[in-house]
């Protein structure tokens, strides 16, 4: 909940008589109460969070960031890009911010909220509605707002490099598959597939390494070449497919043990 006031006026507050973690934002020197956030919403907030955080284009996401414009404007975002680390306020506003908005919501409060923050520079802002269908409304500057329904995507060009589902703003199964997603980007994967399709290959590549190792050991045997402990558990460790490959011709010329070794 959140307290009125006349928005022409200018209340008594500035930005540095708060403190990291006083429950008030300032509008124009005005304190506006932020009541502690509900299970719903504080739930959502950290799926939010995983979500943006790892997104591989962002290196500076937040939770309840307070970013100030000027002595009598401090606003907090519940999941905000564009956190610096450092102490105090910061300076300026958020490229995004996210807004979770449940039973009790002080609407008139939030437009204000949003009409600030696109003013003073913020590009995109997402509203996720905890009450009614699920739905996110968007605002940027200059356009109408749009909703999103629980079966469609965000995008944010030029702030995250991959869309959100609506869906990963609620449910925290979806927000952990995208985060999956991002994650392994930032590790230089197109996703999950490649993962496996990697796997696949290490697989084959593995029992490949292993089949010529004891093809080497039945010639050698067949032979009546017989290797060290030693010489036939390098054999069974290597898994360099040229040295195998020259192991195994010589298993099959070679007259002893020690030429089949042989550096050369």
């Amino acid at each position: 909940m959140s307290t009125r006031h006349d928005r022409d006026s200018r209340g008594p507050f500035r930005a540095d008589q708060l403190r990291t973690g006083d429950r008030y934002e300032l509008s124009n020197g005005h304190a506006i109460y932020c009541a502690p956030t509900g299970g719903d919403g504080a739930r959502r907030t950290g799926t939010a969070f995983e979500v943006i955080d790892s997104d591989p284009d962002v290196d500076d996401a937040g939770v309840d960031p307070g970013f100030t414009t000027g002595p009598g404007n401090l606003r907090a975002p519940d999941v905000a890009v564009g956190v610096t680390d450092g102490p105090g306020w910061i300076q300026g506003v958020p490229p995004l911010a996210i807004e979770y908005a449940g039973t009790g919501q002080d609407e008139d409060e939030l437009q204000q909220k949003i009409e600030e923050l696109l003013a003073a520079g913020t590009r995109i802002i997402w509203v996720v509605r905890l009450v009614g269908p699920r739905r996110v409304e968007v605002y940027e500057p200059g356009v109408q707002p749009v909703v999103r329904g629980v079966d469609q995507d965000l995008l944010a060009p030029g702030i995250l490099r991959n869309p959100v589902p609506v869906a990963a703003l609620f449910d925290r199964d979806a927000a952990h598959e995208v985060t999956l997603r991002n994650l392994l980007q930032r590790r230089g994967y197109g996703g999950i597939d490649d993962v496996r399709t990697e796997g696949r290959a290490e697989g084959r590549a593995e029992g490949r390494a292993e089949g010529r190792a004891e093809s080497i050991l039945a010639v050698l045997s067949a032979r009546q070449l017989s290797p060290s402990p030693e010489q036939a558990a390098a054999i069974r460790s290597c898994r360099d497919s040229e040295t195998l490959d020259r192991w195994l011709t010589r298993a099959a010329t070679s007259t002893s043990i020690a030429e089949v070794f042989a550096e050369g």
